[in-house]
């Protein structure tokens, strides 16, 4: 079985490499992964020590302009060779060691995608913005309103799919909708769900995290379209 590991990256100096190695290190016998990382026109050092530290991906996209993290993920998805498909942030908000659970659902239940929840019971979390989890609950459950379905964090960053569920040359948005267009494009064409715990260490917007609560609306919409159009 093959994964492809898509990381999107902006300015993140401080994390990529420490991320990189706690990537590799998940690799094992049974699962071949394809590490794929994507420079979006960052600003500092990242791109420097990609280059320095080539050993630790397989594929590189340099982007001239920046795109955008979900115009990162479509080039990712453009050259991605594996059976699967598994999204990974640049910071280490989310533990690379929490792989192996998803790994277990693709080998012995023939899972189509697996979410890792923050949600499930998770060895910890790190207490983080109140309306952030808010937002994260409405719009879960109106996406399980609407898909039948019975998921606990659709916007968790560890979205793992089947490669065949999505062509991104039909993705249409590029903005913090696009995890809600290639979520309910996945499961429209699946049946085969499983959610895992992982652990998280959420930033602070001190920190660095990029979402508001004013993305949560492109997020409804796109969720809403997808389900009747």
């Amino acid at each position: 079985m093959k994964i492809s590991i898509i990381i999107p990256l902006y300015n993140e100096e401080s994390t990529i490499i420490k991320l990189l190695n706690k990537v590799n290190a998940q690799k094992e016998s049974k699962v071949d992964l394809e590490i794929i990382v994507i420079d979006d026109c960052s600003t500092d050092k990242t791109n420097e020590l990609l280059k320095k530290n080539d050993e630790l991906f397989d594929k590189i996209i340099e982007l001239k302009k920046n795109l955008g993290k979900g115009g990162a993920v479509r080039k990712g998805l453009e050259i991605a060779t594996g059976d699967y498909i598994l999204f990974q942030d640049g910071d280490l908000e989310y533990n690379p060691e929490d792989y192996k659970k998803i790994f277990e659902m693709l080998e012995n239940y023939k899972a189509e995608i697996v979410i890792g929840s923050r949600f499930l019971a998770p060895e910890f979390t790190r207490v983080h913005y109140f309306f952030h989890k808010v937002g994260n609950r409405l719009i879960t459950l109106l996406f399980n309103v609407l898909y039948n379905s019975t998921f606990t964090d659709i916007y968790s960053c560890y979205l793992c799919f089947k490669t065949e569920l999505i062509d991104p040359k039909k993705i249409k948005t590029n903005g913090w909708q696009q995890h809600a267009e290639i979520l309910a494009t996945a499961v429209k064409k699946s049946k085969v769900h499983y959610e895992v715990p992982i652990s998280y260490a959420g930033r602070t917007f001190d920190e660095g995290k990029k979402i508001r609560a004013r993305h949560t609306i492109s997020v409804v919409y796109t969720i809403i379209k997808k389900r009747f159009f």
